[in-house]
């Protein structure tokens, strides 16, 4: 069985870069996208498994990206889990409103990312 594909759309090379160590021991494929236009632009090209979808993010923001995908056939079913900065007070209800599958705000264990992303797109 083929590995299963992640998109990380996120615009903090840092924050990349953690989750690109995170999922190198993994069988899961990691593509990136730096904003939520070309988030939604890759998500609809590659097909990925999961989206992992920064809420606060260049161009346009991680809800409208997230609402936009919702949106299209392709992507309707997508997991996508909403990862914010800033757990200000109404964001995971914005998040799953636009069709978040699930929310994790930063700092956040590593691991915690891991079993959310097991839970649900499960390695092969």
């Amino acid at each position: 069985m083929s590995a299963k594909t992640i998109l990380y759309v996120e615009d903090n090379e840092m924050n990349r870069k953690i989750v690109r160590a995170l999922l190198q021991r993994t069988t899961y494929r990691l593509i990136e996208a730096h904003d939520g236009e070309a988030g939604v632009a890759t998500a609809l090209e590659q097909r990925p498994d999961l989206i992992l979808m920064d809420v606060q993010l260049p161009k346009i923001s991680g809800i409208e990206a997230t609402r936009t995908l919702r949106a299209e056939p392709s992507t309707a079913n997508t997991p996508i889990i909403a990862i914010t900065s800033f757990a200000l007070s109404g964001d995971e209800q914005r998040a799953k409103e636009a069709g978040a599958s699930a929310y994790l705000a930063k700092p956040y264990s590593p691991f915690t990312l891991l079993d959310m992303i097991r839970k649900l797109a499960p390695e092969g």
